[in-house]
């Protein structure tokens, strides 16, 4: 295995080249990794395993199999923000005293590829083979939820009592075939059937035929060489912008479905003695497995690579909150929402002398306080992003409840009223004109025509469309087109139709406009939801224990291939401090983690990015508004010709190197002693994130950044010079709207996808208030009925 270069926004693996010797060598795997099973130059993979989280198969060969090649423009992502930092090559071997020599070229561009090639791996877990019974068929099935992809190879595995494994794509009752082959052939990625797309709505199948004579005891999906498998994959690639590096299926598919799978799939594929005798890679009885996998560290190599001249950037990127800012106080009510408006101001949304309270509505959910009048402050202020001072006030006499606000490309205001239970479109001019108002006035409803106390707007900047999140007891998604008209609406999605949970409380929206998707931060259920905005089809769900349980806001950066920003919110059941997040769209990897550094947040309420990188959120409770800025830690230019002076970049940097060009990997025999301790402690650190100082790693070190100190003027201005004649491939400034925050951040780790069972009680965003309610000091209240209202 090799460690992968960082940055993956930018580097591509397009071609994996075998240099191995087909006498002793059976076949080969490359995973790409994000924690390897071992800190060993190579080990047993039968004991340890592969990786200690999931491993994705990047490639495959066997001896006298096709060597797989990829599409042209389509590439793997790979790299440390990849979330495949480490390449581990399994290694089969037909004689394990052969072990070593084994040699594999993986080839790196530095352009962005078009397409981004994944994996999607249908595997049965629940298959019994009974002993004696001739066929036993393993059936794998579900319903494909997310953005076309493309399949072009395809793999079958399974261990001795496989027969024939066939998948299909099953579109409007049609079954077509994507690949169907003997696992005990070559256990290589072969051709599938051309023109062939998978789209939402399809049904991805699989089955698995094996047989049980032979044997006396029941067999059962494992791992050992008396366990079966049965797995089909697809290696497909899709468009970067929706890019999914990797899906899985493990749903065994209903029995009605497969009583049409084609009479093919039940056909075994025959296999000469020579050819099963060939494939036999298990070892004996007992499970002693002849697998070897290496783990190799790029910059702990002193294989020397040729024709390698590269700059080498070090950035390590992180949002902190700005000191002093705003530089005068505002003087804000409840913030309940902000924008950024076509100039780059920041607008905040703001219930001046009016709060939400627990009397504020009764159990029908219309609003009890008319009598108060509207907010008779400014609640819409226009805010310079850099001072903090007033540019602009309007919003006066119009407002009740403000809570969520967007801009459109004329700088009118969409905004929504929980107490009016309305929509409004506002002029931006001054004259606090309503230009467009939909639903009726202290109304609440569920039809087309009203609300019950809409959350947040969205705009489609392209069309005009917008899109309103309804909201604290209704459950669902309305599109209006540009002048109001009703077009449609939608609730939750799922990418299991069993598992179906609605929302709770839609809390707030954003429309993606390079991916032409709308997220919404369905707070109460702690997730974000994804969908086509043109037809409401579900795309994803991004659910991590990070945001405990709640997810109040979220806004959108194009940066890199998407980054999505979102805050969380108090729980019931964790004390632990409010956060902002930094999400990889493609992966929904969380990048980074960021919260003030003054105080902590008491209520975060909306989130929004401006266009030179700034992040502002919005606290309901504290009355504030907090500024974060990207920090860099370090930036650095280096030129290298060879991986010596790469280890010595790595020593004094740290991980944060980008690395560029093409890479010889070689497999090599167990290192001494004294190297695999020191890369173990490495490795060890990395997992726990810990910066060690660098007077703790050694005199060499040190020595090292003398040197490189010396000539400093000299390489920064070289390396300055260099990203600029290159900032085609890698822009190195901070100019607006050229900010890629998704290549800068340092490390992230791998995040659980468990769930959370669906909360009891909706809280509201009211002001605390000890005076007020003896609920106030966890701000959860009991979820209001829907209001049974005639339309």
């Amino acid at each position: 295995g090799v460690r992968c270069p960082t940055v993956e926004t930018i580097l591509s693996t397009v071609d994996f080249i075998p240099h191995a010797n087909m006498n002793t060598v059976h076949h080969m795997l490359l995973f790409g990794c994000r924690i390897p099973a071992s800190t060993s130059s190579s080990w047993d993979c039968g004991k340890n395993g592969i990786c200690k989280d999931e491993s994705s198969v990047m490639y495959a060969w066997a001896r006298n199999a096709p060597h797989p090649e990829l599409p042209k423009d389509v590439g793997f992502k790979v790299g440390q923000r990849s979330g495949l930092p480490y390449f581990v090559l399994q290694i089969h071997y037909g004689d394990i005293g052969a072990f070593g020599g084994e040699t594999c070229v993986c080839t790196f561009v530095l352009q962005v590829q078009p397409f981004i090639a994944g994996i999607y791996l249908l595997m049965s877990v629940d298959t019994v083979i009974l002993p004696g019974k001739k066929v036993t068929n393993a059936d794998v099935a579900c319903d494909y939820t997310s953005y076309p992809i493309y399949p072009f190879a395809f793999r079958t595995h399974t261990h001795q009592l496989g027969k024939v494994v066939s998948g299909y794509r099953v579109r409007d009752g049609k079954w077509t075939l994507i690949g169907r082959q003997s696992p005990q052939l070559p256990q290589a990625f072969y051709p599938t059937t051309k023109n062939l797309n998978i789209k939402y709505g399809d049904t991805v199948a699989a089955r698995c035929v094996f047989t049980g004579e032979g044997r006396t005891t029941k067999t059962y999906i494992g791992s050992t060489s008396n366990d079966e498998m049965c797995n089909f994959y697809i290696m497909y690639y899709m468009d970067r912008k929706h890019s999914e590096p990797y899906m899985s299926c493990v749903e065994p598919g209903s029995k009605e479905l497969f009583k049409h799978i084609p009479a093919e799939a039940n056909v075994p594929i025959p296999v000469s003695p020579e050819q099963m005798h060939m494939m036999i890679h298990m070892g004996d009885s007992q499970g002693t497995s002849i697998t070897k996998a290496a783990l190799f560290s790029l910059h702990l190599s002193n294989h020397r690579i040729n024709e390698f001249l590269t700059c080498v950037c070090v950035l390590d990127f992180h949002y902190q909150e700005a000191a002093g800012w705003p530089q005068s106080p505002l003087q804000l009510g409840q913030v309940s929402g902000l924008a950024v408006d076509s100039n780059s101001n920041l607008v905040i949304f703001h219930r001046g002398d009016h709060s939400w309270r627990a009397d504020s509505f009764n159990s029908q959910a219309q609003y009890q306080q008319r009598s108060l009048g509207p907010i008779q402050q400014s609640t819409i202020l226009v805010v310079d992003p850099a001072k903090g001072n007033i540019l602009k006030a309007s919003g006066r006499n119009i407002f009740y409840l403000p809570h969520g606000i967007t801009t459109d490309k004329e700088n009118n205001y969409w905004v929504t009223d929980i107490a009016l239970h309305q929509v409004l479109k506002v002029s931006g001019d001054g004259r606090d004109a309503a230009l467009i108002t939909l639903g009726e006035a202290f109304t609440p409803g569920s039809d087309k025509n009203h609300f019950c106390k809409p959350t947040d707007v969205a705009e489609d900047p392209e069309t005009g469309n917008i899109f309103v999140s309804d909201g604290y007891c209704n459950a669902r998604i309305l599109k209006f087109s540009a002048d109001g008209k009703y077009l449609s609406e939608w609730g939750s999605g799922s990418s299991d139709r069993r598992r179906h949970i609605p929302f709770l409380i839609p809390h707030s929206l954003v429309f993606l406009p390079d991916k032409k998707d709308l997220c919404v931060a369905d707070r109460e259920n702690g997730r974000i939801q994804c969908f086509l905005a043109e037809t409401g089809e579900f795309v994803k769900e991004i659910k991590k224990d990070e945001f405990e349980g709640k997810v109040f806001a979220i806004t959108y950066s194009p940066a890199g291939d998407g980054l999505i920003f979102a805050v969380n919110g108090q729980s019931s059941f964790s004390s632990a401090p409010l956060s902002g997040f930094v999400i990889d769209y493609p992966t929904k990897e969380i990048l980074d983690t960021f919260r003030p550094n003054t105080k902590d947040f008491e209520m975060p309420h909306d989130i929004v990015q401006s266009q030179d990188g700034s992040v502002f959120v919005a606290d309901v409770a504290s009355k504030s508004v907090f500024k974060f800025i990207p920090e860099s830690k370090l930036l650095f230019f280096y030129i290298i010709d060879s991986c010596n002076v790469l280890h010595d970049a790595y020593t004094v940097f740290g991980e944060n190197v980008l690395v560029v060009g093409l890479a010889l990997f070689q497999h090599t025999r167990l290192m001494s002693e004294k190297q695999s301790v020191a890369q173990q402690n490495q490795l060890q650190a990395e997992e726990k994130s810990e910066v060690l100082p660098i007077r703790e790693k050694g005199v060499l070190p040190a020595v090292i950044t003398t040197l490189l100190l010396i000539p400093l003027v000299l390489v920064i201005s070289m390396g300055v010079f260099l990203c600029w004649r290159k900032k085609s491939m890698f822009d190195c400034s901070k100019a607006v709207g050229s900010l890629n925050l998704g290549n800068f951040f340092a490390s992230h780790k791998g995040y659980s996808r468990q769930g959370f069972d669906q909360l009891s009680t909706e809280g509201s965003d009211q002001e605390r208030n000890d005076e007020d309610s003896s609920d106030s000091e966890t701000e959860e209240y009991s979820a209001l009925q829907r209001p049974q209202l005639s339309s």
